[in-house]
């Protein structure tokens, strides 16, 4: 236990004596570090966001905010992180502090440090290029898109960090005002180094036990032998069921740092002759997945943006979606279009090894967050096959376009060829018990001209798929709607597209 510790703002921190529960915010604050602030305790608010360091795909480091309410402090352990103290001070102000001063971006200050953080990530980001740079035709324009600063700025990187006093503007002024940092700048030199390796962890405290296995094939042991262990990746799930819920429970297992679980294959196939396919570790977090990808599957890179934010993406991961089986996560519907499985892991009966088994994501699940999963068993991988549909769409009804839970999600993977739907795959999530294909839909697809009476004839059949009921989210009626106007909106953008490419 002694040895276990985190190095907050450049200096290290024992965890000992720690609740095994502990988030890391509840720890920050404990330790005098009470500029994160928790506001929503749910991972939606931002004011408790922090800079960890993350590794490169280069060998250094990146300072990727993340909500500290949701992370188990025991997750940090050998860890690197920095707080809104450790950017800058009253008398040597941050650069992203000076910029939100000097634009009158704190109003009551209460999210200020969290909206700091999320800022300086951005800030520190590598690939982050001015206008100019890129050759844009009028760099002295405000903003390149509605979305991006002249600066390179992405808004999107503060997509989980609500101020309450409503003073986006003067935040957004100040974000776009940011130069890039300055070559002694000590954040920007510790980008050149590597980011801490993951470290075994095993700790207990007061009969609750927190471990980090070494190797997926400890992880499994642990599963094996410990029937009450509980899985936890980036914990924007179970950080919840911790902060809100009360939940505890007597044995967390931390797999997010497997090197395992945190692949990324795509095989093309052409080569061998053989099926090829994309494979996404479990425990690769998705914002990771949709850099490394960069727009290789298209359906994919229109769901990111609309999963949760940046915050979440930077934990949440496909493992810890579909390992809750959860009917309103947003990726299901999406995987389910593009036909994907789940790769799962156990222990071999004689212990000795490792044995996977691949089950198609639409026998996956089987009730209400219910699943095929045995309670031996892990999320190893997602297998997407290739090649892709041609065309592909994901729609997310929500009360707001960012950041928020789905009432209906729809995605939609076909081939269209000559006019005619040669294959049809659609994914729901939000109108049933559990997500899945609508079946019935794709076979009145298929086989059909893609035109607006087929379309229209579809868009009744998708109407009454699953069983929606009513919550505060939606009522039953409206999510059938939505249902029956996906296919309608799905056509309409098809048929526009084609007009531009004629054109």
């Amino acid at each position: 236990m002694t040895d276990i510790a985190v190095t907050v703002n450049g200096e290290q921190r024992p965890l000992a004596g720690t609740p095994a529960h502990a988030t890391a915010l509840d720890w920050l604050r404990d330790n005098g570090l009470s500029g994160s602030k928790e506001g929503c305790a749910e991972g939606e608010c931002g004011a408790c966001a922090m800079l960890l360091a993350t590794p490169t795909p280069d060998g250094g480091t990146a300072w990727t905010p993340v909500n500290a309410c949701l992370v188990p402090v025991y997750a940090l352990d050998g860890q690197e992180v920095v707080t809104a103290e450790g950017l800058g001070s009253p008398d040597d102000l941050h650069p992203v502090q000076a910029k939100l001063a000097e634009a009158g971006g704190s109003q009551c200050g209460y999210c200020t440090p969290g909206f700091a953080c999320s800022m300086a990530g951005e800030y520190y980001r590598a690939d982050r290029t001015p206008a100019a740079a890129e050759g844009a035709d009028d760099a002295s324009c405000p903003v390149r898109d509605a979305e991006h600063g002249p600066n390179g700025f992405d808004l999107h990187a503060l997509s989980g960090n609500l101020c309450r006093c409503t003073g986006y503007r003067p935040i957004r002024d100040a974000a776009y005002a940011l130069g890039s940092p300055e070559a002694g700048d000590p954040l920007q030199q510790r980008l050149a180094q590597p980011a801490p390796r993951p470290v075994a962890t095993d700790a207990e405290v007061d009969g609750a036990r927190f471990v980090r296995p070494a190797t997926l094939a400890d992880a499994l042991r642990i599963l094996h032998d410990e029937k009450d262990a509980l899985l936890v990746a980036g914990s924007t799930d179970w950080g919840v069921e911790v902060n809100i819920r009360g939940r505890r429970a007597p044995l967390v297992v931390a797999i997010e740092q497997l090197p395992e679980l945190r692949t990324l294959t795509i095989e093309d196939g052409i080569a061998s002759g053989a099926e090829g396919f994309v494979e996404i570790g479990a425990a690769l977090p998705l914002s990771e997945v949709e850099k490394r990808l960069d727009g290789r599957i298209p359906l994919l890179a229109q769901l990111f943006p609309q999963f949760a934010s940046r915050l979440i993406r930077n934990r949440g991961t496909f493992g810890g979606n579909l390992g809750t089986g959860s009917p309103i996560g947003d990726t299901p519907p999406a995987l389910l279009a593009l036909r994907a499985s789940v790769v799962l892991a156990s222990l071999s009966e004689d212990a000795s090894g490792v044995v996977l088994r691949e089950v198609d994501l639409a026998e996956y699940f089987t009730g209400y967050r219910q699943t095929v999963k045995h309670p031996d068993e892990l999320i190893k991988a997602i297998r997407i096959p290739l090649p892709l549909s041609t065309t592909t769409a994901f729609h997310k009804i929500a009360k707001r376009r960012f950041d928020d839970i789905s009432s209906v999600a729809v995605a939609f993977a076909l081939d269209i060829d000559g006019g005619v739907v040669t294959g049809a795959t659609i994914g729901l999530g939000g109108v049933a018990a559990t997500p899945l294909r609508a079946r019935a839909t794709e076979d009145a697809l298929i086989g059909k001209p893609w035109n607006i009476a087929t379309v229209k004839a579809a868009a009744e059949i998708l109407r009454s798929e699953g069983t929606p009921m009513s919550d505060h989210r939606a009522s039953s009626e409206y999510r059938s709607l939505m249902l029956n106007t996906a296919l309608l909106k799905l056509y309409s953008q098809t048929a526009l597209a084609s007009k531009e490419v004629s054109a």
